[in-house]
């Protein structure tokens, strides 16, 4: 559906101004009254407006003038915006037609597989259904149980892949993280780090340090000294050297 003219007063000035349209094609274009428009040429109304091109902002085309011109009973069209901008979501259930209607178990059926995550309100705001037909299909006593196929939602045309991922996300973000890092690998807080007693050196080295200490007593048993032939031999240099 195109969009509102923009500025209709300003681009009827600006239609009076630069175009041969008729003063009724021109009030047909702008949603205004023939009259109003004659006023406009006349310089009666809207003398301070300053006109506003539609070929500028993407409304109209040069053509859809030319086309216009040429025969005085044709009526001008909006062109289509270029940027669809989304519309304000209504607040309420989510209206889904008749002929999706009977869609919706397979859909739910797809969501409870694929998102067990999602809350039944959540399920609801994505394809208009029930907690009732929610919780029947969850729990296999649907009328039509044994002939549900999971279908994804936005496949059917029940929701778009931005709804879906959005209420993914919320559900995700209120679920508990998985616990994967044990005690060891994560940072202490700072009372834990107070608490804790500091850690020794065989709990820091471990084995390693058994194996310097066996390695240090290897080499003093191959090698030992008697302290009183060393000073003996010592003293006996010096009176050698006395001599």
């Amino acid at each position: 559906m195109p969009a509102p003219l923009l500025m209709p007063k300003a681009t009827a000035v600006w239609l009076v101004d630069n175009t041969a349209l008729t003063f009724e094609q021109i009030a047909a274009f702008c949603n205004l009254h023939t009259l109003e428009v004659q006023g406009i040429a006349d310089g009666d109304v809207a003398g301070g407006i300053m006109g506003s091109s539609p070929l500028t902002n993407g409304q109209l085309t040069r053509e859809e003038i030319a086309k216009a011109e040429a025969d005085p009973a044709y009526r001008m069209k909006l062109s289509e915006p270029k940027v669809q901008v989304a519309q304000a979501k209504r607040k309420g259930p989510r209206y889904t037609p008749i002929s999706r209607r009977n869609e919706r178990p397979g859909a739910i059926k797809w969501l409870v597989r694929n998102h067990p995550e999602l809350k039944d309100a959540q399920i609801i705001r994505l394809v208009g259904t029930t907690k009732t037909t929610i919780e029947s299909v969850r729990e296999g006593t649907h009328w039509n149980a044994a002939n549900l196929t999971a279908m994804d939602p936005v496949t059917l045309g029940l929701c778009s892949q931005i709804d879906l991922d959005m209420e993914v996300r919320k559900a995700s973000r209120g679920a508990p993280s998985p616990d994967t890092a044990d005690e060891g690998t994560r940072l202490l807080s700072a009372e834990e780090a107070l608490a804790k007693p500091a850690a020794t050196a065989e709990e820091i080295f471990g084995g390693q340090q058994t194996e310097y200490a066996s390695q240090d007593d290897t080499g003093a048993d191959d090698e030992k000294y008697d302290a009183d032939s060393v000073f003996a031999g010592l003293k006996s240099l010096k009176t050698e050297d006395d001599d």
